[in-house]
């Protein structure tokens, strides 16, 4: 295993190829281009505040440095209607959902499992993090921003305010949910191949990608 600039490289023992893993945000990795949704758990939104807290940023983080230099493997479930696999997945033998839980960094997602109810319970009695104050959880400001891109993308087709960009610099196609904090400062250009999408399961099997962020 090696780490390149915070990323980690972990090699396989095919001895084929290498797989790189990557914290897309506080419940996401991306290990060799697969994407897996870790089981049970919402986390706050790249973009997302908590109050005066960058509560979005600090979870990718939080969830990068869990997987840094450690041994990273997921147990799927099943595939998501977005191409992801929900997973359960582990850094040296620790579950990566009840970790970021634990640090107040993600709420149980008990819209869909209830796997971490227990383990929200103990951190809202520890009063850390997310469970500090009383935070917007994570599918009420999805659903907010929804609405207001909506709402004020006049030039965007009715129910579709997903922006599909492509990149000046690597010309990666790069698709942005409408709480990406890039979104505002995102134009599309049509007649340069650029698109709207309404969800992002269509995004996805178009090929564009979701934001990196480390």
């Amino acid at each position: 295993m090696r780490i390149i600039s915070g990323t980690i490289l972990l090699t396989l023992w095919t001895g084929i190829a290498t797989a790189e893993v990557r914290a897309i945000d506080g419940d996401t990795l991306e290990i060799d281009g697969t994407i897996y949704r870790l089981n049970g758990i919402d986390a706050p939104e790249h973009g997302q505040r908590c109050g005066d807290w960058d509560c979005g940023s600090e979870a990718t983080r939080e969830l990068a440095q869990l997987v840094t230099g450690r041994s990273v493997s997921c147990d799927p479930i099943e595939a998501d209607q977005y191409g992801r696999i929900i997973a359960t997945c582990f850094a040296d033998g620790r579950d990566l959902s009840a970790e970021m839980i634990d640090k107040g960094l993600a709420w149980a997602f008990v819209k869909y499992s209830d796997a971490y109810a227990p383990e929200e319970l103990v951190s809202k009695d520890k009063a850390d993090g997310v469970f500090s104050g009383d935070f917007m959880p994570p599918w009420k400001f999805r659903e907010l921003r929804w609405k207001r891109a909506e709402a004020a993308e006049q030039d965007a087709p009715p129910g579709c305010p997903i922006k599909g960009n492509i990149s000046i610099n690597s010309g990666d196609r790069i698709y942005h949910m409408p709480w990406s904090p890039w979104y505002s400062r995102t134009f599309i250009n049509t007649s340069k191949g650029e698109r709207w999408f309404c969800d992002e399961a269509e995004a996805i099997a178009a090929g564009w990608r979701a934001p990196r962020w480390n």
